[in-house]
């Protein structure tokens, strides 16, 4: 294979490397907005949960004070029933008995109710704060993959730098500036294998000559369609069946 095509594909594998990882970098922002708003969804989710089950306490409270209410005037009237001296009035404080009763019963019950309640809003907010944990936990579980994870990127595209150097050095300065005017062209990708006749990136079938060129690896052959310097991988030669392989 011609030598500067052999410098052309480790340069591209090399820039294709870079630009994921940098591509990756970049976006580490967005997944420090995606870790933030996974940990205030779940925040939200307690914070909702023990306002439900405070909102539930303070309406229990306010239905206890209207029975503490109720029963001051049934312990009244009770004893104003003592002190009545004809029917009209027994019957009239017992008509003011009866409600208070009436009232008092259906307040235990809302009572009842709100406490039912409050059973199952407590485990919603014991549910809440253990998801809370939960979320946290793969969280910092995930940021600290984050930061290994730009360790190696910083380090890899550190290391990059130098074999690119390297390469760039070796590479025909003719052959430089034609891959990079097509990288620049091409988002940074400016070699393309070339398979049974097509180029592998923009899928143009080439020329029978032109992929006949890039079969034979000895000049630097671009792609008719989109310009980018094309190479073949040589195919391993078939074996008749029933013939074994040479031992090499």
């Amino acid at each position: 294979m011609n030598a500067n095509l052999e410098h052309l594909i480790a340069l591209q594998r090399l820039d294709s490397t870079a630009q994921d990882a940098n591509r990756r970098l970049a976006g580490e922002p967005e997944l420090e907005k995606a870790f933030d708003a996974r940990l205030q969804l779940a925040r939200d989710g307690v914070a909702t949960a023990k306002q439900l089950l405070s909102a539930n306490q303070e309406a229990r409270r306010a239905i206890e004070k209207e029975v503490a209410v109720h029963q001051g005037r049934l312990s009244k009237f009770r004893e104003q029933a003592m002190a009545v001296k004809t029917n009209q009035e027994y019957a009239a404080v017992q008509k003011e008995i009866t409600y208070a009763q009436s009232e008092i019963k259906t307040l235990e019950e809302k009572i009842l109710e709100r406490m039912l309640e409050a059973d199952e809003l407590s485990a919603q907010a014991k549910r809440a704060d253990a998801e809370m944990a939960e979320v946290q936990k793969a969280v910092d579980a995930d940021r600290k993959k984050m930061l290994t994870d730009h360790a190696a990127l910083t380090s890899l595209l550190e290391g990059i730098v130098g074999q690119r150097a390297v390469i760039v050095a070796a590479l025909d300065q003719h052959v430089l500036r034609i891959f990079q005017g097509v990288a620049q062209r091409r988002n940074g990708v400016a070699v393309a294998e070339a398979r049974d006749g097509i180029c592998t990136i923009c899928h143009v079938r080439l020329r029978p000559q032109v992929f006949n060129n890039v079969l034979r690896s000895t000049e630097i052959v671009q792609c008719d369609s989109c310009q980018r310097i094309l190479y073949a991988i040589p195919k391993a030669p078939a074996t008749a069946p029933g013939v074994p392989q040479s031992a090499p």
